[in-house]
């Protein structure tokens, strides 16, 4: 009886190493992604000549970088501020799925540039 309980106890712990290898990478993309997009975000608010799609492609070019797919219509960029202190907001909405033996989940992200509330 103890050795089917060490058997089931370290095929848990296999199992439970395997997901975290798994899922670690996909978090970690949309932290670093996330990082990514407050950068776009304070370079497009210091400088006015760009243009929403160029931010826009900005944030798919980053995307791309952490091996995310995205689509334009996943990209939201808005002006904030007043004219003498203008700012930009980008928020991006997307899902990855990541497969386990048996088993299919979806993480869904909707990572921001985090400055909306001037």
């Amino acid at each position: 009886m103890g050795t089917i309980k060490l058997i089931v106890g370290v095929l848990v712990i296999v199992g439970v190493v395997y997901a975290g290898f798994q899922i670690a990478p996909v978090e970690m993309n949309n932290y670093s992604f996330t990082d990514d997009l407050r950068q776009v975000a304070v370079l497009g608010g210091s400088n006015p000549n760009r243009t929403d799609e160029d931010l826009r492609n900005a944030v798919i070019v980053k995307a791309r970088e952490h091996d995310i797919q995205l689509l334009p219509e996943q990209v939201t960029v808005q002006r904030i501020g007043t004219p003498g202190a203008p700012a930009v907001y980008v928020a991006v909405d997307y899902s990855v799925p990541v497969s386990l033996p048996g088993y299919t989940y979806t993480f869904h992200f909707t990572p921001n540039s985090g400055n909306k509330g001037f």
